[in-house]
C-alpha cells in the first residue's frame, strides 16, 4: 500500500553539467502528471512520463528537471557580407555629417543585427545520458517515500478495521436480544388491542412475518463480508484506494440499516462507533494510491 504523497530531490554535477531533479506528489483521484523541463529538453518528456506512469497510478505528480552547463554551448558565426553592407551605409552617413568613414569603430559594425549570430546546440539524448542516473535515484527516493507513508496509513486503517470487526461481533451478540424485544413489543400490542381474544397462533404468525423485515441477521452477514473484503484489499491490492471507498459505502449501508432497526442504547452507541471508524477509513482512503 502506497500513499499518494511523496517527495524526492537531488542536485548533482555530471561531467560539465549541473543537474537537479525534483519529484513531488499530492492526492488526486487519478494520475495527473506534470513534467517541467527546459525547452531544449522537451523531446525527453514522453520518456519521463513513461517511466513515472509505469509505477505511479494515482496522485498529482510534478517532475521538475533543471540543467546548467558549466562550459559554454554557444556557437558563433559571422556574416561578412552583412558587415560590409552595414559599414558602407554607416560610412555614407558619416561622410554626410562631415566625418571620416575610416574613423568608424569596429564595434559599431559588429553590434549590428545579423553580423554575428549566436546559437546553442543541444542534443536531448546526450543530456539524458547525464540526467538518467540522477533521475532514477530521485524517483526511487520518491517511490520509497510514498511506500513508507503508505505503511503508516495501512497500520491506521487496520486499527480502524479492528474496531469495525468488534462492532460487528457486538451486533451479532445483541441480535437475539433485539429480536426478543421486538417479539415482546408485538405481543404486547396485540394484547392491548385484543385483550382476552388474543390468538397465540396468529401472534406467532405475525411475529414471524415481521421478523423477516426487522431482523439484522442479513445485515450482519453482509457487514462481515464487506469487512473481510476490506482486509483483503489492505493486504493484497497494491493500489486499493478506489476499492476501499466503494466497499466502505456498502458497509455504511448495512450499519445504517442496523441503526434504523435498533431499540437498545448499547447498540446505538456501537453503531456510532462503527460509523466513526468507517468514516475514518473512507477519509484515509483518499490518501491511498
Amino acid at each position: 500500500m502506497n500513499s499518494m504523497t511523496g517527495y524526492g530531490f537531488k542536485e548533482s554535477v555530471v561531467g560539465d553539467t549541473q543537474i537537479s531533479v525534483e519529484i513531488k506528489s499530492v492526492n488526486n483521484r487519478f494520475l495527473d502528471l506534470n513534467v517541467n523541463l527546459p525547452y531544449f529538453l522537451n523531446p525527453l518528456e514522453q520518456k519521463v512520463r513513461k517511466l513515472v506512469s509505469e509505477k505511479i497510478v494515482r496522485g498529482k505528480v510534478d517532475v521538475t528537471i533543471r540543467v546548467k552547463d558549466m562550459s559554454s554551448t554557444a556557437k558563433v558565426t559571422a556574416d561578412p557580407q552583412a558587415a560590409k553592407m552595414y559599414a558602407e551605409a554607416i560610412g555614407q552617413i558619416a561622410l554626410a555629417l562631415g566625418k571620416s568613414a575610416s574613423d568608424l569603430p569596429l564595434s559599431l559594425i559588429v553590434n549590428q543585427e545579423g553580423v554575428l549570430n549566436i546559437t546553442h546546440e543541444y542534443d536531448a539524448d546526450s543530456y539524458w545520458e547525464k540526467i538518467e542516473g540522477v533521475f532514477n535515484e530521485v524517483f526511487e527516493q520518491f517511490v520509497s517515500d510514498r511506500k513508507r507513508e503508505g505503511e503508516n496509513l495501512k497500520k491506521d486503517l487496520l486499527a480502524k478495521l479492528d474496531v469495525l470487526d468488534s462492532c460487528a461481533a457486538f451486533f451479532k451478540e445483541w441480535q437475539p436480544k433485539m429480536e426478543q424485544k421486538f417479539k415482546e413489543q408485538i405481543t404486547s400490542r396485540f394484547n392491548e388491542l385484543l385483550g382476552d381474544n388474543v390468538d397465540e397462533n396468529r401472534i406467532m404468525t405475525e411475529v414471524a412475518a415481521m421478523m423477516v423485515r426487522y431482523t439484522i441477521n442479513e445485515e450482519i452477514i453482509r457487514l462481515h463480508s464487506h469487512l473481510a473484503a476490506l482486509r483483503k484489499e489492505f493486504s493484497e491490492n497494491p493500489v486499493p484506494g478506489k476499492r476501499i471507498d466503494f466497499i466502505c459505502q456498502e458497509a455504511n449501508r448495512e450499519i445504517n440499516t442496523i441503526g434504523s432497526k435498533n431499540q437498545f442504547t448499547e447498540v446505538g452507541a456501537m453503531v456510532v462507533n462503527a460509523k466513526d471508524a468507517l468514516e475514518n477509513i473512507r477519509e484515509q482512503s483518499k490518501n491511498v494510491e
